[in-house]
C-alpha cells in the first residue's frame, strides 16, 4: 500500500466561508480627560447654580438651569470609556457599527453610541479529547492546543454569534479532518503519519483553522498536538503490532551485523593463512558463527575433540 502526502484541501474551506460583511476601522476617539472636567463642571456647577437661584426667588429658572445643566453633565460623562490594555471597545450607534477604539486609557466617544469589550488577548484552547477513525480506520484519540488572538473586532463581533465558541468548534472540525486525512503510524511505509510527523501535521492543522476562523477576525498564532494514542479498545493490538514491528526490525538488523561478522571472519582467516578451510567446513563455519551471533540466549561450548570427518 503506498501512502500518499496530498494535503487538506485548504481553498475549499475557504470557500465555504462567506466574505464579512464589515471590517474593523478606528472610532472616533479623543482623550476623555477635558470632557470628565467638563462634565463636571456642568454637572456640579448648574445644579448648584440652580439651586441658588432658586433659593434667590427664582425657582422656575433655577430648576431649568439645574436639569439642563444637569442632563448636559450626565450627557458628557456617558461619552466615558475605560479601555484596558489588550482590551478593545466596538462602537455602535443606533445598530450601525461605527468604529473600534484600541487606545488604552480614559477615552471620550459618542455618548449615544454602545459599547462592546472585546479582549484582543492572546488565548489558549485545549480541545477535548476526540475519537476519530484515521485514514487507515483505526480509532484513535486526539487533541490539540491552540494559541490565538482576535485580529479584527468588528467580525468577532458581528460575523458570528460567539467567536469563542466559533473557535472551538472550527478547531474540534479541523482536528477531526487532520486525523482522518493521515495514518498513526506509516509502519515503514513513505508519507507523513500522525505519530512520525508532528511538526508538519501540526502545521497543517495550524493552516486549517486559520482558514476556518478567518471569518471570525480570529488569527491562530500555533497549534499542537495535545494527545495522541490508539483508542482502548484497540490500543493492546496495536501495541503487539508495534512490538512486533520492532522485533522485526531488530532481527533484520542483528542478521545484517552477523552475515557482515562472518564476512569478515572469514576474509581476515584467508588473508592471515591461519587455516585453509575448504567449503564444507566454511559452511560449518558459517552455521557456528550464525548460531552464535543471531541467537537470543548465550551459547554453551562445545568441545569437539575429534574431526569434522570423524
Amino acid at each position: 500500500m503506498t501512502v500518499t502526502t496530498e494535503l487538506p484541501d485548504l481553498e475549499a474551506a475557504r470557500a465555504r466561508m462567506p466574505d464579512p460583511a464589515v471590517r474593523e476601522h478606528p472610532g472616533n476617539n479623543r482623550s476623555g480627560f477635558l470632557p470628565l472636567a467638563v462634565g463636571l463642571v456642568l454637572l456640579i456647577g448648574c445644579v448648584g447654580g440652580g439651586i441658588a437661584l432658586a433659593l434667590d426667588g427664582a425657582t422656575a429658572v433655577g430648576v431649568l438651569v439645574a436639569i439642563v445643566g444637569g442632563l448636559a453633565g450626565l450627557i458628557v460623562l456617558v461619552g466615558l470609556i475605560v479601555v484596558a490594555p489588550g482590551e478593545a471597545q466596538v462602537l455602535q450607534f443606533f445598530g450601525r457599527y461605527t468604529g473600534t477604539v484600541r487606545t488604552p486609557g480614559l477615552r471620550w466617544v459618542n455618548p449615544f453610541s454602545t459599547r462592546k469589550s472585546i479582549s484582543t488577548r492572546i488565548r489558549n484552547h485545549e480541545s477535548d479529547v476526540l475519537k476519530v477513525n484515521e485514514r487507515d480506520g483505526s480509532p484513535i484519540d486526539i487533541a490539540a492546543v491552540v494559541v490565538w488572538r482576535v485580529e479584527d473586532t468588528a467580525q468577532a463581533r458581528f460575523e458570528v454569534d460567539s467567536f469563542v465558541e466559533f473557535v472551538h468548534t472550527q478547531t474540534a472540525t479541523a482536528i477531526r479532518h487532520i486525523a482522518t486525512s493521515y495514518p498513526y503510524d506509516n509502519q515503514g511505509e513513505p508519507g507523513l503519519s500522525l505519530r512520525e510527523n508532528a511538526d508538519e501535521i501540526t502545521e497543517q492543522l495550524s493552516a486549517e483553522v486559520a482558514v476556518r476562523v478567518e471569518s471570525a477576525g480570529v488569527r491562530i498564532i500555533e497549534s499542537r498536538l495535545a494527545h495522541l494514542a490508539y483508542a482502548p479498545e484497540v490500543a493492546g493490538a496495536m501495541l503487539q503490532r508495534q512490538q512486533a514491528g520492532a522485533v522485526v526490525s531488530a532481527r533484520e538488523r542483528i542478521v545484517e551485523g552477523a552475515v557482515g561478522m562472518v564476512e569478515m571472519a572469514l576474509a581476515r582467516l584467508a588473508e592471515k593463512d591461519i587455516v585453509e578451510l575448504d567449503e564444507e567446513r566454511k559452511a560449518a563455519m558459517v552455521s557456528n558463527l550464525l548460531v552464535v551471533l543471531c541467537g537470543d540466549r548465550a551459547t554453551q561450548p562445545v568441545v569437539n575433540a575429534g574431526s569434522l570427518y570423524h
